[in-house]
């Protein structure tokens, strides 16, 4: 396998963007996860929508857990399956697997959500551009999903702490942008967005 240069580019930034992110004390880090969320209860996108797609905060990740009471919306979460990603209605009071990577994940008997249910997607990641490229973990599973034609309209939202909001990222040609970006200091709207 060939690795080129961007790729190995993308792999020192994800180590040390996830070093710094270790760093954070739980303090910091509890308190700027809820400032994420406060931008996003603050934006349109987030309050028209019904049904949002998330994530359980993984390796010290931003922290949406406190949305996720409000039941005002659906919630979907990923489950990994092979290289596919497959979404599944949560609710507070269902409990979670532990999926291949250690990460939380619904029960696979939990109900599956369709795309053309989904009003938003919320992404997480290492970092993002001011172009709405994301630094992911380098698995793919977001970058397959954003292609595909069902998926590919769905609203997004980058989900990152501010020091991890860079001028450009090392971009490859199956990277996806996305549509915002979301830190502790603000919500941005980026140009890519068509509608």
């Amino acid at each position: 396998m060939i690795v080129d240069d961007s790729q190995l580019a993308k792999t020192k930034l994800r180590r040390n963007l996830l070093k710094q992110r270790q760093l954070m004390t739980v303090n910091e880090w509890r308190e700027k996860s809820d400032r994420i969320c406060t931008q996003l209860q603050n934006s349109p996108l987030f309050t028209q929508a019904k049904t949002i797609l998330a994530y359980f905060s993984f390796r010290q990740e931003a922290d949406l857990s406190p949305l996720f009471t409000d039941n005002k919306y659906c919630w979907g979460f990923p489950r990994c399956v092979g290289k596919s990603m497959y979404w599944h209605l949560w609710n507070p009071e269902d409990t979670l697997a532990i999926g291949n990577y250690g990460i939380s994940e619904p029960h696979p008997h939990a109900p599956v959500i369709k795309p053309e249910e989904v009003d938003l997607i919320l992404v997480p990641s290492v970092a993002c551009d001011y172009q709405g490229y994301r630094l992911g973990y380098g698995g793919g599973y977001y970058d397959r999903l954003l292609s595909s034609p069902e998926w590919a309209t769905k609203p997004t939202i980058g989900i990152i702490f501010d020091f991890a909001y860079l001028p450009q990222l090392p971009v490859a040609y199956w990277d996806k942008p996305l549509n915002f970006v979301a830190t502790e200091n603000k919500l941005s709207k980026l140009s890519n967005l068509l509608c």
